[in-house]
């Protein structure tokens, strides 16, 4: 971004328009009355040139938003949702763009301006005027890229956006301001009081950015989800000292957020904000197979340990790459990028319905058992075929299979 934003607003505000007809948000605005202007991340967003998967557009109106918005719906045939009918909040979805409507809370714009979390995102766009209006120096602040705020009880009216900090560290790489760091010290408990699906949501936007390690490490060094004990837990990692580079982009993107949800949530604090039934067994699985190692060189393991850990962590393992010792992680990996390698990748020649066919056996904990050890077989290379798979399987049977009188 250039510093000429400052003194010129011409090009900010040509982007807008551009934008704004672009997504033919320009067909609304004969509905909006006089004294309406968008504000928020929409603003921010194209002033730092990000572009996102979806569009979020904040308009702010006089008075009789939920009246406004419906007129705006119903001409053009969108869906219309009432957000907060006290406050007169409502969303109307336009070709795929969420475009929130809100009366102005305040006696004036600015009034409402200096009551918005961050400064970055409290710069409006005036529609009768076609100017920008930034009362509380946001531009500037988004071209040395800082996070503050001008009040901390515009923080402390709705405490996720103290967790929203660390989004816009993880989203947009952005240093936050000394204050903020301070009182985000004092105040981190009363994230407590927020709905634990919001606080979900945040967390997951957070692992997901460009920048989720620096996010994560700011997480972790002022323990916002836990006492100094639960961060002295031997299942953390020192994380700024990890090669991250050898995973490629795809498997970041994929497998690097469960690795850090894991070093900042322990498997109680996953349940109580509601993480899905998958990312709380994954998370088991990673400190299960971790305390296994700590205990058991990983190089003395049985052929079985080694199996089931491969086994249960198979989906995930890159997840898992960074609690192993350095000089093994990258031999590991690229075992397991090869599909074929059945070790990393256990499977089965036959199936269960086959073995019950050809050797007259039925469900039960004898075939899971028969069937878990031919996969075994394979993945240790002492498997070829078909003709085999069921040779070993009658072996088996033989030795195992409960003897009857």
């Amino acid at each position: 971004m250039k510093s000429s934003f400052h003194t010129d607003h011409t090009l900010i505000i040509d982007e807008l328009e551009t934008s704004i007809k672009f997504h033919n948000l320009d067909l609304i605005l004969g509905y909006l009355p006089r004294g309406s202007y968008l504000v928020g991340g929409y603003i921010r967003d194209i002033i730092l040139g990000r572009e996102t998967e979806n569009v979020d557009v904040d308009i702010v109106v006089p008075l009789n938003a939920i009246e406004i918005g419906k007129k705006i719906a119903e001409n053009f045939g969108s869906k219309f949702i009432i957000l907060d009918e006290k406050r007169e909040v409502v969303r109307i979805i336009l070709n795929q763009i969420y475009v929130d409507i809100a009366n102005q809370v305040s006696s004036s714009i600015e009034g409402d301006l200096c009551s918005r979390d961050f400064s970055i995102n409290s710069i409006a766009f005036l529609f009768d005027n076609k100017c920008l209006f930034d009362p509380l120096n946001g531009l500037e602040d988004l071209e040395i890229s800082l996070l503050r705020t001008n009040s901390e009880n515009n923080l402390l009216n709705d405490p996720l956006r103290i967790l929203r900090c660390f989004r816009f560290v993880s989203e947009l790489n952005f240093k936050i301001d000394l204050k903020l760091v301070d009182f985000i010290k004092k105040n981190k408990g009363k994230l407590y009081v927020v709905a634990k699906e919001r606080i979900n949501y945040e967390i997951q936007k957070i692992v997901h950015g460009e920048n989720a390690l620096e996010a994560v490490l700011l997480v972790k060094n002022l323990h916002i989800f836990g006492s100094d004990n639960l961060y002295k837990d031997s299942f953390f990692l020192n994380l700024d000292k990890i090669n991250y580079e050898i995973l490629n982009h795809k498997e970041k993107e994929k497998f690097l957020p469960s690795f850090f949800i894991s070093q900042i949530l322990d498997v109680v604090s996953l349940e109580k904000l509601k993480f899905s039934k998958a990312e709380i067994a994954k998370t088991k699985l990673l400190r299960k197979w971790h305390f296994f190692l700590k205990k058991k060189n990983i190089a003395k393991l049985n052929e079985l340990d080694r199996f089931e850990l491969h086994q249960e962590l198979e989906k995930f393992l890159p997840s898992f790459i960074f609690y192993l010792p350095q000089n093994l992680r990258l031999d590991w990996l690229n075992r397991w990028r090869d599909k074929n390698d059945k070790l990393f990748h256990p499977e089965n020649l036959i199936s269960g319905d086959v073995i019950k066919k050809n050797l007259k056996i039925k469900d039960g904990p004898i075939l899971g058992e028969l069937l878990q050890y031919l996969s075994k077989e394979l993945a240790y290379q002492r498997l070829n075929n078909f003709d085999e798979a069921i040779y070993k399987a009658k072996q088996w049977i033989e030795q195992n299979a409960p003897k009857c009188d």
